[in-house]
């Protein structure tokens, strides 16, 4: 939810042009969350709220930009959206050859449907939506019986899930990530170290890190660039772009009149191929 508020925050509080463009991310909102969208912080007033706002738009963004480049090069035709909550994106997807499948817990699954419909937002026949409960099933065998395609290429969105995993759950989630078509990408975001911080990032991190184990969801698991890259290397997976916050801002944020943007050296997203040969 938390995550859907600033997405739709964007929408309508952010300066033109926008970084992500979602016309469903309000709609999709249950209707006793919309008054949140009024006490949005702007960027000069919170800028550290606005920066962890940005982030998000701007690893949506990315994730659909690369769906974008794969597709326009006639190579993806599949999206999976891992961990999926309300993304809108199977819902205005403009790529009709493209099918979507969306996989989530059976009980936030479930409440996604009653959201999309009180807002009369249809599913259309190229999506899927897949629930999983990690816990007791194989990920590999729900996709399957879902009608996912293992030789089809596919660009893989799996974002805000990676620092609340176990590093066996990440790295099983890997394995069956690596058995994709050759060529099929992935975009996830992770976070450094608390010890690789500055000071003053390190103290926010505690801050952030402590709500978030209030809520139930607490932090496990971090990445530096090196051990992430032999972590995919092990399972033929080739990193192609690390990002973080210097790289994000000079993508999208270099021209903003808002002053919204990322702050900090923490939050990184990274782009990645499977390399592994069929056969």
């Amino acid at each position: 939810m938390r995550v859907a508020l600033r997405r739709a925050a964007h929408q309508v509080h952010d300066a033109q042009p926008l970084v992500f463009e979602d016309p469903l991310a309000v709609a999709i909102l249950p209707r006793d969350t919309r008054a949140e969208l009024d006490r949005t912080p702007d960027a000069t007033r919170r800028p550290f709220s606005a920066a962890l706002r940005a982030f998000m738009v701007a690893r949506a963004r990315f994730a659909e930009d690369v769906l974008r480049a794969s597709v326009e090069r006639g190579e993806a035709a599949q999206y999976l959206v891992l961990g999926a909550g309300l993304d809108t994106f199977a819902y205005r997807n403009p790529f009709p050859t493209v099918r979507v499948f969306e996989v989530d817990h059976p009980a936030t699954q479930a409440w996604k449907r009653q959201c999309l419909a009180a807002a009369a937002i249809a599913i259309p026949a190229n999506a899927v939506l897949v629930s999983v409960d990690f816990e007791r099933d194989a990920l590999a065998e729900r996709l399957l019986a879902a009608g996912f395609s293992l030789q089809a290429p596919t660009v893989v969105a799996w974002l805000g899930v990676v620092p609340y995993l176990t590093g066996e759950a990440f790295d099983a989630t890997v394995r069956v990530l690596a058995s994709f078509a050759p060529g099929s990408e992935l975009v996830f975001d992770y976070s450094y170290p608390r010890e690789l911080l500055p000071p003053v990032e390190q103290l926010m991190h505690e801050s952030m890190s402590a709500r978030v184990a209030q809520a139930g969801e607490p932090f496990r698991l971090f990445f530096t660039v090196e051990d992430l890259r032999h972590r995919l290397a092990s399972q033929d997976i080739d990193v192609l772009e690390n990002l973080g916050s210097a790289e994000l801002n000079a993508r999208y944020f270099s021209e903003r009149s808002d002053d919204l943007r990322l702050r900090g050296s923490a939050g990184h997203l990274c782009h990645a191929r499977v390399s592994r040969q069929l056969g």
